[in-house]
């Protein structure tokens, strides 16, 4: 016990001395979080905190594989997989600074993270099976790596995503750190007692200057680093024992953080939103719009970790089933504090489900109907059939009238009308786009022009003109013959009228590179009357 305390001690004060360095560093090199919409704070404020935290942990882990006692020695026995854990832990920690420096894409960021939990894998840090007391035990078998995989990346970015305040992924962190520490020492699991203190040290003397009013930043190099270490040493003590508990804990310790990066993940993919686009709808956030402040919201949530953590420390006591229990009832708990903060909108999320999925059928629909609206303008081979399949167009298309007007050299002009049958005219609302189409010959000027229904979605209306704006790109009219001076030809299902429907529109810019860019340009939604 005695080196457990020599080692978070050392941890602390390494911490509590680079982490002021961390800041100086960060201000005299411009490294800081400036405020944006989705921030809290109102000032700069540095963002490489992680490196002290990163630097007073490996600092105090190294040398305990040179201790000439019992630590030391597990340490030599098994320095290959703590040497991999460190190496991995090490690239994301690079991976998170270069993105505090830098920036990267988010696509870059979890590749890193695949290839460090890969690394890990395959270093002989995996969960192979599982065990729920004596009467359940799962081979995971193949699944192995996805499911170590999958831990390692989820646990890492529920952390990060939950560094949105003042002290709450540090202080989350020291929690789970100290709950990870506790079973280790329980299982007599010297390696995974002596990471923990470590960490804890680091994160107890970084959160002198890190909670609210902060001064410094975890940071992505800090907060990946910490889910990484946490996450890959979890599955470490789980290896030892093989039971449920050892992930388990960890999870219930990380329990907010966890939850809230599912809902989240579930609500920007609801929100058609890439899946990590910043947002103000995290758990924290729902918080503060009940009016609290900041510190006290940091604080509510470290006390609802504590009760969950210490409701599942009763796990390590109880049998298989009980603990199951426990875990569901723990899970039930943080359902209901999310709901009642508003984090959780069963309503909203199922009329949005409902709505995408409705989209998605309208797409695969037009998708399919437009396949073969190209195959009729592919056997169009005179003026008659390309408008015939224009007509087919405007139809599957729900346009509420189509024109074709061709302009002769001479000016002559004649106009072709289609228009569905009992489409208002005047009050519908509809998308107007107006696009040039070119003949084969060059002989004339033409111009179609299409009024496609709303129906409630422009989304799905400006959709469907993009398809339109797509053929009208991609087939020429075969040829045009010559054109009796201001004769009106009408393919309409209804008699025409002398009266065209007023149609508005706004300016189409007189240079275009293509008929799909005037489409996307010159609409005019909701037009009314």
């Amino acid at each position: 016990m005695k080196t457990y305390l020599l080692i978070y001690s050392g941890s602390l004060l390494l911490s509590v001395a680079l982490t002021p360095l961390a800041i100086w560093l960060g201000k005299r090199l411009g490294l800081t979080d400036t405020p944006d919409l989705r921030k809290v704070h109102t000032e700069p404020i540095p963002r490489i905190g992680g490196l002290a935290v990163y630097i007073s942990v490996i600092c105090v882990v190294l040398p305990a594989l040179l201790l000439p006692n019992a630590i030391g020695d597990v340490f030599r026995q098994t320095q290959s997989e703590v040497l991999v854990l460190l190496v991995g832990a090490t690239a994301v920690f690079l991976l998170g600074l270069t993105d505090d420096i830098r920036g990267l894409r988010a696509r870059t960021k979890l590749l890193v993270q695949v290839a460090a939990a890969t690394l890990v894998y395959f270093g002989g840090i995996r969960i192979g099976s599982i065990a729920v007391g004596d009467w359940v035990q799962v081979d995971l078998g193949w699944f192995a790596w996805p499911a170590t995989v999958f831990w390692i990346v989820g646990i890492t970015n529920a952390v990060n995503l939950s560094d949105g305040m003042d002290g709450l992924a540090s202080g989350i962190s020291t929690i789970a750190c100290g709950v990870i520490a506790i079973l280790a020492v329980m299982s007599g699991q010297v390696i995974m007692a002596v990471m923990m203190f470590a960490m804890l040290g680091a994160l107890t003397g970084f959160l002198r200057f890190n909670f609210n009013p902060a001064r410094v930043f975890l940071g992505d190099s800090g907060s990946l680093f910490l889910g990484f270490m946490i996450s890959a040493s979890s599955v470490m003590c789980f290896m030892k024992s093989h039971a449920f508990v050892a992930l388990a804990l960890p999870a219930v310790a990380l329990g907010i953080p966890i939850l809230d990066t599912l809902l989240t993940v579930l609500r920007r993919f609801l929100a058609r939103r890439p899946i990590f686009a910043p947002d103000r709808n995290h758990f924290h956030h729902q918080l503060l719009r009940l009016g609290l402040r900041q510190r006290h919201v940091v604080v509510i949530i470290y006390v609802a970790t504590l009760l969950v953590t210490s409701l599942g420390m009763f796990m390590l006591l109880a049998d298989g089933r009980t603990g199951l229990v426990l875990l569901g009832s723990i899970l039930v708990f943080l359902l209901i504090l999310f709901r009642v903060v508003g984090a959780i909108r069963l309503g909203e999320a199922i009329v949005a489900l409902r709505r995408r999925l409705d989209l998605r059928h309208q797409t695969h629909e037009e998708i399919d109907g437009f396949c073969s609206l190209q195959l009729q303008f592919d056997h169009a081979r005179s003026p008659r059939a390309w408008w015939q399949a224009l007509c087919s167009t405007a139809d599957q298309l729900d346009f509420a009238w189509v024109s074709m007007t061709t302009t002769d050299r001479e000016g002559n002009a004649e106009t072709s009308v289609w228009r569905r049958p009992g489409a208002p005219s005047t009050s519908a609302r509809v998308t107007i786009i107006r696009v040039p189409v070119q003949d084969l010959a060059r002989t004339a000027s033409i111009e179609v022009e299409a009024a496609v229904l709303t129906n409630g979605s422009i989304e799905g209306a400006t959709r469907r003109a993009s398809l339109f704006g797509r053929l009208m790109d991609e087939y020429k009219v075969p040829t045009i013959h010559e054109i009796a001076s201001g004769r009106q030809v009408s393919t309409d299902r209804t008699p025409l009228t002398a009266k065209r429907p007023h149609l508005t529109q706004l300016p189409v810019p007189k240079r275009l590179d293509s008929a799909a860019e005037a489409a996307a340009i010159s609409y005019r939604a909701a037009a009314k009357r």
